[in-house]
């Protein structure tokens, strides 16, 4: 139960990120960094998606390691982005939210995961 709200989440979460790129392009940011962002933002749902069909526990929680690691690579792009100004204030509080709501759901689901291994 708690995997489906975590993949539709971070789904919807990439589409979000997706269409913030497409304004990104219109504002005129530098391209490198909206492709940074692009890849990372999309990757965390990619990774959760891609557990479901894990060839077992660790391998689970390896996908859901990944998609840790690039939430916060996300978030350090959204932050240099609110720093050169090309992120707006409002805009960048609602992304940080939803990579700190993310970033517990996956904590969490490794915690709990890490612990039945044992």
């Amino acid at each position: 139960m708690a995997d489906s709200v975590l993949r539709d989440k971070s789904k919807a979460f990439a589409k979000q990120i997706i269409f913030l790129c497409r304004q990104l392009k219109q504002r005129g940011a530098e391209s490198a960094l909206i492709n940074q962002l692009l890849r990372c933002g999309t990757s965390v749902g990619a990774n959760i998606h891609e557990a479901k069909y894990a060839q077992g526990t660790k391998d689970f929680i390896s996908k859901f390691e990944i998609s840790l690691k690039e939430i916060n690579e996300t978030e350090y792009w959204l932050d240099l982005l609110h720093d050169t100004n090309c992120l707006f204030d409002d805009e960048h509080s609602c992304f940080i939210k939803e990579c700190i709501d993310i970033r517990r759901m996956l904590v969490s689901s490794v915690m709990t995961l890490k612990e039945k291994l044992k």
